[in-house]
């Protein structure tokens, strides 16, 4: 299974605390710092914004309690609380918190919630590939290459030459891009660009001109937004 990178904001009154989560944030393989508040309110607007997986949480902060933020964040990423007092551990699981560490934080205690967190993400997130899971065979470098579908992001014409972009690495072949729009499930993917097949599944953002696939934007033609709409909306039904 492939290692996982969460995106991580911190949210305490106090600067020397965040300035210690925040380090040890940074020195933690799995995570990445997106952003960094200093109270409830400002979190809650900042984080319509920025995508998190994992939220340092402290409770007791002026205006609004950590408690308080959570009710009233409509999609809620994965909560480690951290706090000085320890009153708040039983309510605090009513959030489904991932982990409740008290303040000092040890690297130690940090690790270990961070791992629970880690594992929570894989079990939502990441499926292992089944051997039966659907794929096309590519020929690269005088050799036929299984590329499973779920785990492929977009092809791109290149003149004579089409790259396959997918989840672990990229690579180019000599063929066209309609021979592998045949051949490619058009419920899972889309011809968004005449340069561009995109699989639907790995879209994160789109407006009228571009789609964005793990932070990259790629083109997206106007006469091909309707289509995508579409593709779009039957996918979600049937999910």
């Amino acid at each position: 299974m492939e290692e996982v990178l969460l995106k991580c904001a911190v949210v305490d009154d106090s600067s020397l605390q965040r300035l210690s989560i925040v380090k040890l944030i940074k020195d933690h393989p799995n995570l990445k710092l997106v952003a960094e508040y200093n109270n409830a309110i400002e979190t809650k607007n900042g984080l319509l914004d920025t995508e998190t997986d994992l939220i340092f949480l402290d409770i007791e902060m002026p205006i609004l309690s950590g408690f308080e933020l959570l009710d009233n964040l409509p999609n809620k990423p994965q909560i480690i609380f951290v706090t000085g007092k320890t009153k708040y551990a039983f309510k605090a699981f009513d959030y489904d918190a991932v982990d409740y560490i008290h303040k000092p934080v040890t690297k130690d205690r940090f690790n270990n919630a961070v791992n629970k967190a880690v594992n929570l993400f894989k079990l939502k997130h990441q499926t292992p590939i089944q051997e039966d899971d659907d794929f096309i065979f590519v020929k690269s470098n005088l050799k036929n290459r299984k590329v499973f579908l779920s785990k492929l992001k977009y092809i791109q014409a290149l003149g004579d030459y089409v790259k396959f972009v997918t989840e672990k690495d990229n690579f180019v072949v000599l063929a066209t891009m309609k021979s592998f729009e045949e051949q490619l499930p058009n419920d899972r993917f889309l011809r968004t660009h005449k340069s561009y097949i995109i699989n639907l599944d790995k879209i994160e953002r789109y407006n009228s001109k571009t789609i964005e696939i793990d932070k990259e934007k790629l083109p997206l033609s106007r006469h091909k937004k309707a289509n995508l709409v579409e593709a779009l909306s039957a996918l979600q039904e049937e999910s």
